[in-house]
């Protein structure tokens, strides 16, 4: 049995590398989407000072009382901005909702960009005015790693250095603070009530920037659940449902999931801070024609992203 591939790369030595170094991040990168669907990423220019900043922050809203949090629900956006409460997200199959509360900060188009009439504004956190500020400067930060990350994966597909450029321009991206809070009653809860079920992400590419705890755990290829390590200083990247299909499964999604803590820590907290990329609605997510061959036939439906955004919301809950 072979131990998954999940490296540990160096995003300085793509960003400011020579030709070499790039190709060897770009060819390391698509090894690791290819098996375990999961590298970590050092070197990416995200302070510990901002990181921690944006912790501080994190926290702080889910400390807030319920009805404040309340206040910046909008049932409306399916769960796009603001605040979204326990009991509404469940993963794709599942009976049960995870065990989480969750704040989303979506794109603010800056550049005359016509795409803003498609994008709510973010709610503003009045209680908090570090909050967005700290959290639009983690998104900015995030969506650039993404930009780079992305040209490398183009390069491994064989496709222009550029090829998502146009596509991930004010992209439709969502930065999440998400609060598994403590179990009071472990005794309580159903069998099958976990912190986030087993599930894949929606968008192109995910970046998980820190965590408060371990519990994060990813399906290998030979169907082992095996614990994600990572220093808090560095970034997570796995691959989305979105970058699957363009593919035709040469870049797997990879299942993944978040459980529940020893019984001793059940009545802890963990916070968590993903930033899915994703692409302008308008991009067509019809499979590759290089990635389609007699051994690879090619195995989904034509749709844009926008389509299969409006989907998987419905399949997860957060529409109707």
């Amino acid at each position: 049995m072979s131990t998954p591939y999940i490296p540990c790369l160096d995003l300085g030595t793509y960003i400011n590398g020579n030709e070499e170094q790039r190709k060897k991040f770009s060819d390391e990168l698509g090894r690791a989407f290819n098996d375990s669907g999961f590298v970590t990423i050092t070197n990416h220019g995200v302070s510990q000072e901002l990181i921690d900043k944006l912790y501080k922050n994190i926290k702080g809203v889910f400390a807030l009382p319920v009805e404040t949090k309340r206040k910046y629900e909008k049932v409306e956006l399916a769960g796009q901005r603001g605040y979204t409460s326990a009991g509404k997200e469940t993963a794709k199959g599942a009976k049960t909702a995870d065990l989480k509360e969750f704040w989303q900060i979506g794109q603010e188009v800056s550049d005359g960009d016509a795409i803003k009439t498609e994008y709510p504004d973010n709610e503003v956190l009045e209680e908090i005015p570090e909050f967005n500020p700290v959290t639009r400067e983690i998104y900015q930060k995030l969506e650039e790693n993404g930009k780079h990350l992305l040209r490398a994966i183009a390069t491994y597909l064989q496709l222009p250095i550029n090829y998502f450029d146009k596509h991930v321009h004010n992209g439709n991206s969502i930065l999440r603070g998400i609060h598994y809070f403590p179990i009071e009653n472990p005794e309580a809860l159903p069998d099958d009530a976990v912190r986030a079920g087993a599930h894949e992400d929606i968008n192109l590419i995910t970046l998980l920037i820190g965590a408060s705890a371990d519990g994060l755990e990813v399906l290998t290829r030979s169907d082992e659940w095996l614990a994600i390590k990572a220093e808090h200083t560095d970034i997570v990247v796995n691959v989305g449902d979105m970058l699957q299909r363009l593919t035709n499964n040469k870049l797997k999604s990879t299942t993944h999931r978040v459980v529940n803590p020893p019984r001793e820590l059940m009545k802890t907290s963990r916070f968590s801070v993903p930033f899915f990329l994703h692409p302008r609605s308008d991009m067509d997510l019809t499979s590759l024609n290089s990635c389609i061959d007699a051994e690879h036939p090619k195995v989904y439906s034509d749709m844009t992203a926008g389509e299969y955004l409006d989907e998987r919301l419905r399949e997860i809950g957060l529409k109707k």
